[in-house]
């Protein structure tokens, strides 16, 4: 039994609140447990320099944590002038996610613009960006295909993320602050509603994994993702390739 009286193959409680806030195209509010994660997308009428006359979008993330999201104050990045290098690693992450969401060939030429700001933090904030990014990014697409904006919802499939470890020789599904802390191999998976792999990203620290534990802790992040993806889509349906809001605000897996 986990600290939090989680069994090694449940994931914590996870809700997802959307519209939660006026003015952006999309935006949630997910909680992975006492991970809390703003996420917003904003729609931009042009695309960066390299894809000017492709006919074609992009998407791009910015991460970012609030100076007491943890126990104690980080200073903001902006004051010390330049971004951290897990800060630059975990945004270009939420970008890569979320361009294997969507068609760019068909949304013309605009980006979305991914936010993601760590409201508080204990463990999994990245995962929890990713999962929450996919719904307000979703919204974002039909809002402007209700509008007449777009002529489809190019959203290709769901797409989720999920940490999983080795903790006290033990293989755990979506470690909290106080596992990863403590974790001898730290994995972050992220995959689609149809179970395909879109990153893996895996370290021991300071320690050594056999094969044979990368394909458990795979299989165990999968089935996570498969969980989380469900939730997702309570908030959508599909008809026809045709991507349609659901009239429901907020969605929760008690894990």
């Amino acid at each position: 039994m986990r600290s939090d009286g989680r069994k090694p193959n449940e994931l914590r409680k996870i809700r997802i609140t959307r519209d939660y806030l006026k003015h952006p195209e999309g935006s949630v509010l997910v909680e992975f447990g006492d991970t809390k994660v703003v996420c917003t997308v904003s729609v931009q009428e042009s695309v960066p320099p390299f894809l000017k006359g492709k006919g074609q979008g992009w998407i791009t993330a910015e991460y970012s944590m609030l100076p007491r999201a943890t126990q104690t104050r980080n200073i903001r990045e902006s004051v010390q002038g330049r971004v951290g290098g897990r800060t630059h690693e975990i945004q270009r992450m939420i970008g890569r996610a979320m361009r294997t969401a969507l068609d760019l060939t068909k949304v013309g030429e605009r980006t979305f613009w991914i936010d993601c700001d760590v409201l508080q933090a204990d463990g999994g904030t990245r995962t929890a960006a990713i999962t929450g990014a996919f719904v307000a990014l979703a919204d974002a697409v039909i809002k402007l295909y209700t509008e007449g904006v777009l002529t489809t919802t190019p959203i290709k499939d769901f797409v989720a993320a999920v940490s999983v470890g080795i903790v006290d020789d033990q293989i755990l599904l979506d470690l909290n602050f106080e596992e990863d802390s403590r974790a001898k191999v730290d994995m972050n998976v992220v995959a689609t509603g149809s179970g395909m792999i879109s990153e893996i990203h895996a370290m021991g620290e300071e320690h050594t994994f056999s094969r044979e534990d990368m394909d458990k802790m795979l299989n165990l992040a999968l089935a996570g993702i498969r969980q989380l993806v469900e939730l997702q889509r309570s908030f959508f349906e599909v008809r026809g390739g045709l991507w349609l809001r659901k009239n429901v605000r907020e969605a929760s897996l008690e894990g």
